[in-house]
């Protein structure tokens, strides 16, 4: 399971949504959608854009988890 972790990210640095989309040009619905982890295919351009208006990595604003795997395993 892939899981954004924007609000984590946000709350570290101590930036708003509203300041994130300002500062990457993003509608702050996009911005808004990424932050609540409603976005189910994830766009290259727009985590480029927040990871830029960040500084950080990707690997700061995703986590990977085997759980979503694990439960399908544990269901056959």
């Amino acid at each position: 399971m892939i899981k954004l972790t924007i609000d984590k990210a946000l709350e570290n640095l101590n930036i708003t949504r509203y300041e994130l989309s300002k500062r990457t040009g993003i509608f702050y619905q996009i911005i808004d959608n990424y932050y609540k982890n409603k976005v189910v295919r994830y766009d290259s351009y727009i985590l480029d854009k927040i990871c830029t208006a960040l500084n950080c990595d990707i690997s700061d604003i995703i986590e990977y988890s085997n759980e979503a795997a694990d439960e399908r395993h544990l269901s056959e």
